[in-house]
């Protein structure tokens, strides 16, 4: 008997639809069908956070009527795939064609020839009803126990996690929606910062804790209206541990993935002046109290809370700073922050290595705003979790503005300053029709 060819294709999706049962079944006659389900951290590396993890995608392909076999598929490139399965035929839609995937095309056109194998491409199955089952699982993704759960399940995937600040809807948007596209990978940021320096600067207040959490709370409902990624809310000092209880479980009960309190007490100076201006840190003994009532306050193990460490930005010393962070780590918190003003990183990576020769497993976080030339890659090599970048939407925003102003005041009309505006149908299509 003719033994069937080898016919493989990979799915991303953890909502199986007629368009993909119609195409599992066109590759079911071709031969043999082996499905490969893409991994969570290839999927959250260039779509949404898959709803479903791994295992019950894989589950659900293995139950469906005509797949033989059902594989993981580690990375968006079939390279692997190819090279261990040697498949006859590779089925895909047409939609690749075009786009950040062609270079994921033309890798699988040039290794199928090496052994005679062959792409099959069928019409993208492309409607209203499959958008509409999409927009379903954009909104399931916003739901705040959901989101507030997500970063935790990005951080076990994928060891580093990206943020970048918003301080509104757009800006929440434009850390959404912002995907760059190389070698046929896509990347885009994993959760967005909510910073009080770039609020308190939106609203046009000084950063000493003048803008309330009321006001705070308004701009986290603000961004969690139209996106759907975690975040990570700067809580300052925490204020009162009184108070710093409420934070908590507001921040839990609206769908906050992490607080991040610093340990300074008194009014609150940007930690980038350092000792330039009068900044007091907060004794261990009080600070581990705090975090140890913020914990107990809380109501799921999907919360968490960061102790920010200022010791090196106060010049205090590295056995102060990892003194703290242990310290800290067993009043309960769930990660540590260690923050620096300098730009050469060497007292960051003291402090991560002698961190890491105690404790593996507490999620380390750096904001990178001085020390600005390390890579996302060195970082996570040296046992780095969490990268925040912190307030560059604020800067890069702010002068823009400035200058579109200053252009027209200097034409007399709005001509010269069209060439640096966004054009109006593009601010349209990043803001979504459907909440």
């Amino acid at each position: 008997m003719k033994k069937k060819p080898v016919v493989y294709l990979s799915f991303s999706t953890d909502i199986v639809h007629s368009g993909h049962l119609a195409i599992l079944h066109k590759a079911a006659e071709l031969g043999e069908v082996t499905v490969g389900v893409v991994s969570d951290n290839a999927v959250a590396s260039f779509k949404r956070y898959p709803l479903l993890p791994y295992g019950e995608r894989k589950a659900l392909f293995e139950n469906l009527k005509g797949v033989a076999h059902v594989i993981c598929q580690d990375t968006l490139s079939y390279r692997s795939v190819i090279e261990k399965l040697h498949p006859d035929i590779i089925v895909h839609g047409d939609d690749w064609k075009q786009g950040f995937q062609k270079p994921l095309r033309d890798e699988v056109q040039t290794l199928l020839a090496e052994y005679g194998g062959r792409l099959v491409e069928f019409p993208y199955t492309d409607d209203r009803e499959l958008k509409a089952i999409e927009n379903r699982s954009r909104a399931d993704a916003a739901i705040p126990d959901v989101r507030r759960a997500r970063l935790k399940k990005l951080l076990s995937m994928k060891g580093l996690v990206t943020a970048i600040e918003a301080h509104s809807g757009i800006t929440g948007l434009i850390a959404e929606k912002t995907v760059v596209y190389q070698k046929g990978q896509a990347r885009q940021f994993d959760a967005m910062w909510i910073s009080s320096l770039c609020d308190s600067t939106a609203k046009g207040k000084p950063d000493i804790e003048l803008v309330d959490m009321t006001s705070r709370f308004r701009t986290i409902d603000d961004i969690m209206e139209v996106t759907t990624k975690p975040i990570i809310f700067d809580g300052d000092t925490g204020g009162l541990t009184e108070h710093f209880v409420y934070t908590v479980r507001s921040l839990e009960r609206m769908g906050v993935s992490m607080v991040i309190i610093e340990d300074k007490t008194g009014l609150k100076k940007n930690s980038l002046f350092g000792t330039e201006v009068q900044q007091i840190q907060d004794s261990i003994e009080n600070f581990s109290a705090k975090i140890a009532a913020g914990k107990k306050a809380q109501k799921t193990k999907d919360f968490m809370i960061c102790a920010r460490i200022e010791s090196l930005i106060l010049e205090q010393g590295m056995t102060d700073a990892l003194e703290r962070a242990t310290a800290f780590v067993e009043a309960g918190a769930d990660a540590i922050m260690i923050h620096s003003r300098k730009k050469d990183p060497a007292e960051i990576f003291e402090f991560v290595e002698k961190f890491r020769a105690k404790d593996i497993i507490t999620p380390l976080v750096v904001v990178p705003t001085s020390f600005n030339e390390v890579t996302e890659e060195e970082f996570k090599a040296r046992g780095v979790n969490i990268v925040i970048y912190a307030n560059q939407l604020t800067r890069t925003g702010f002068p823009a503005m400035q200058n579109a102003a200053k252009l027209i005041l200097e034409s007399h009309r709005g001509k010269e300053c069209d060439e640096i505006c966004m054009p109006i149908k593009d601010i349209i299509r990043l803001i979504p029709e459907e909440m």
